[in-house]
């Protein structure tokens, strides 16, 4: 039954990753495109701690776990830039 769902969930977040890049290539202003990479970014995060629980590799975690923050200062810039300038 766990296996269904993690299925069911593995394609439901490659639909959405799909969407979501057809949003940054087509996105009329670049906010729309840096919501959507964060977007991406969060899905590739449910990616990796889906993969770390296939596995059994607690690590992937801690590699999730770093990603997470580098995506948020990444963000952080990119709006800072966006609003007055670095």
């Amino acid at each position: 039954m766990a296996d269904i769902i993690f299925s069911l969930a593995a394609v439901i977040m490659l639909a959405a990753v799909t969407i979501s890049f057809i949003r940054i290539l087509r996105g009329p202003e670049l906010g729309d495109r840096i919501a959507a990479l964060d977007a991406m970014t969060i899905m590739a995060l449910s990616g990796i701690a889906f993969l770390a629980h296939f596995f059994g590799r607690v690590i992937y975690l801690d590699v999730a776990l770093v990603y997470g923050l580098i995506s948020f200062l990444g963000v952080i810039a990119i709006a800072r830039y966006m609003e007055r300038g670095l």
